[in-house]
């Protein structure tokens, strides 16, 4: 009867707990006929209950007991309803069945949604299973690489010193054999031979001697013992220990609500929005974002509004809408694609801007304030997957144009790309790292060629990270692991390298307005001025945290007054120095903040003088005045940067930044 599910006890079935109404009905059954109690009556009707026969009314005999009255707890006929029980309450015990029976649609609906939504659950367990498993074998087969690349480098940094050293040993060991045996001669026959003997040989024997006194022999050491293996893995520990996260909520559709007053009315053409709250089973707050919530609102003529949510990240959501009539129309939200409390909502639209009190205050709110020429955003929120806006109806819009490459080989794509740089022709020129080449687009991010060998020998590629374009057309690119600049003609031909012998490690290099080159020489903290000859006209700074110091820098930028640029990476600044190194300014400081950063590296300017920088830690770009003062941002949320790299700005006056992380380069609008 309860369908409890018992446990087998160690005596068998005999020892399991007794059925007492069973036993029961048995004591009613084994007593006499005659004894007639209220036990044989009962049992009498559940008999003829379970055989299926109807019951007969015991007052009104032939009638049939189809009625039941709760208060007495017995069956009666139609006659007994207007009688005796006739100020009973009376239930039909087939209404009551009627009415338990419709509730099995319903459960139907319910075991179906949950069925498929654990269904759903278990598979994404198990993609996601497949997705980590994949991840770290990834990584795993990455280390694997690193680990065997730095054995390879180790065996071959060795090989070429214990090549000379052994060399010089054997040469050594040589010579002294020579020496030893000609002194052993000269002595024995000094000391054995007869006048006659000795003169017989004396000219050789001094020749012999002659030459051993002056015979050149490799003392000093041609090698050195230096073998370091230079490893940091605290920082990438810490990213271990923190990589990748499990998203989720316990946001249920049926407890979560919508407020605003948007839900009622709302004027056609202004945004409006409202406020999704989203609740667990229990109906308390989902105290975290990440839910995902879908949200429609269309007229009955099938035109739909835009619209897009927002996610605050505390549980409580966003959704602004501008719809493009007047008119009535439905907002359907769906949470976890189930309705939440009150979907769909019918919503009136007018024109007039007197219908909402609220709506003014949101289109002042959505108002940008502006900022001369740079692009400013009265607000910045975080983009949503799901978003639907498009740009020119939706003032909260990303600044992305267009992206491209994907990681890979082939033309137009890339494996850790660095430098950009734009040429006045229309050019967009990627230095792409680990592919050892440099590849050209079009400002529309159409390929147009590319050049570059991997090799270590002059007009070859080694690691190419900075690459800029002189006025007169070359192409000059930093390459970090030869440690030198190489010159290439603009169809990627090759015609000198400078700065070989002073390099230690250049990852920047830009153009000024003489036609020097600058180059930031990363390992060495400092930074050089060359002529296109190759001859150094001058070179400032050294490892440090002072003004005229550096931790790290990157890359160099060149304004108006022919002042330099430079990202200080670990000093978390930039700074700006005059054409003979003298320090002028620097702004920046560590944080997230406006106007801070978490390693700079990609440095622009523009026409009147304001400064773009890639804040690679915090994977931003953020515009600066010429005096170093924070204008805004560009916004890149909708698809976000992953480590920032080179920057530049197109000759159309758009913004590129080699977005290293996801393998890609991106161009952006800021001016508006």
């Amino acid at each position: 009867v309860c369908r409890q599910t018992s446990i087998l006890p160690e005596k068998g079935v005999a020892a399991l707990q007794n059925n007492f109404f069973i036993t029961n009905l048995m004591d009613v059954l084994q007593r006499a006929p005659d004894s007639c109690s209220q036990e044989a009556a009962a049992l009498n009707n559940i008999t003829t209950v379970a055989t299926g026969q109807l019951l007969s009314c015991p007052n009104h005999g032939g009638n049939v007991m189809e009625f039941y009255c709760p208060p007495c707890e017995t069956a009666m006929c139609q006659e007994c309803t207007s009688g005796e029980h006739g100020e009973h309450p009376t239930a039909s015990l087939q209404d009551q069945l009627d009415a338990v029976k419709r509730r099995l649609p319903e459960i139907d609906s319910a075991l179906q949604t949950l069925s498929e939504i654990l269904q759903q659950l278990t598979n994404q367990k198990s993609s996601i299973e497949d997705d980590i498993h994949t991840t770290f074998d990834e990584l795993q087969k990455t280390l694997n690489v690193r680990k065997s690349v730095l054995l390879m480098e180790l065996e071959v940094n060795y090989g070429l010193k214990q090549k000379v050293l052994q060399a010089q040993l054997d040469a050594l060991l040589q010579g002294q054999d020579g020496i030893n045996s000609s002194c052993n001669f000269t002595e024995q026959a000094l000391s054995h031979g007869t006048e006659a003997e000795v003169l017989l040989v004396k000219k050789q024997m001094s020749e012999r001697l002659i030459e051993l006194a002056s015979q050149e022999l490799p003392l000093q050491p041609g090698e050195n013992n230096q073998l370091e293996f230079l490893v940091e893995t605290e920082g990438l520990k810490k990213s271990i220990h923190n990589l990748g996260t499990i998203v989720t909520t316990n946001a249920v559709a049926s407890e979560s609500v919508a407020t605003g007053e948007g839900l009622r009315h709302c004027v056609v053409g202004v945004p409006t929005s409202i406020t999704i709250t989203t609740k667990d089973k229990d109906g308390e707050l989902c105290k975290m974002g990440n839910a995902m919530i879908t949200a429609e609102i269309s007229a009955p003529d099938g035109i739909k509004g835009e619209g897009e949510i927002l996610d605050n990240k505390n549980g409580t959501y966003e959704y602004l809408f501008t719809v493009p009539k007047e008119g009535t129309f439905n907002l359907s939200l769906h949470l976890y694609d189930q309705p939440i409390k009150g979907s769909p909502f019918k919503i009136k639209a007018t024109k007039s801007i007197d219908v909402s009190p609220t709506s003014d205050s949101m289109k002042k709110r959505l108002k940008s304030p502006g900022s001369g020429h740079i692009k400013q955003k009265a607000i910045k929120r975080p983009a949503s997957m799901y978003s639907t806006g498009r740009r020119k109806e939706n003032p909260i819009e990303d600044d992305l144009i267009f992206r491209v490459g994907t990681k890979g080989r082939n033309k137009g794509e890339f494996t850790n790309l660095q430098g950009v740089a734009a040429s006045s022709l229309g050019k967009v020129l990627i230095a792409d790292s680990n592919n050892q080449c440099v590849q050209i687009f079009s400002n529309d991010g159409q390929f147009k060629s590319r050049f570059g060998v991997r090799g270590r020998t002059p007009g070859q590629l080694q690691r190419p990270t900075g690459v800029a374009v002189h006025p007169n057309g070359d192409i000059i690119i930093a390459d970090y692991d030869n440690k030198w600049v190489s010159i290439f003609s603009s169809e990627g031909k090759y015609k000198n390298k400078i700065g070989s012998g002073k390099l230690m490690g250049p990852k920047g290099v830009s153009v000024d307005r003489n036609g020097h080159i600058i180059v930031v020489d990363n390992k060495a903290c400092c930074i050089f001025i060359f002529q296109l000859n190759g001859k150094l006209v001058t070179k400032f700074g050294n490892r440090g945290n002072g003004d005229k110091q550096f931790a790290g820098p990157h890359f160099a930028a060149v304004n108006n007054n022919n002042e330099i640029i430079v990202t200080d990476f670990h000093n978390h600044s930039v700074k700006v120095f005059n054409t003979e190194g003298e320090f002028l300014l620097k702004f920046g400081s560590n944080g997230e903040g406006n106007g801070q950063f978490n390693a700079p590296t990609g440095v622009a300017v523009d026409v009147n003088g304001n400064i773009i920088v890639a804040d690679w830690g915090n994977s931003r770009i953020q515009v600066f005045d010429g005096s170093g003062s924070f204008l805004s941002y560009i916004n890149t949320s909708a698809d976000p940067l992953y480590g920032p790299q080179g920057l530049a700005l197109t000759s159309d006056g758009h913004v590129v930044v080699a977005d290293s992380g996801n393998h890609c380069f991106k161009v952006y609008r800021y001016l508006q």
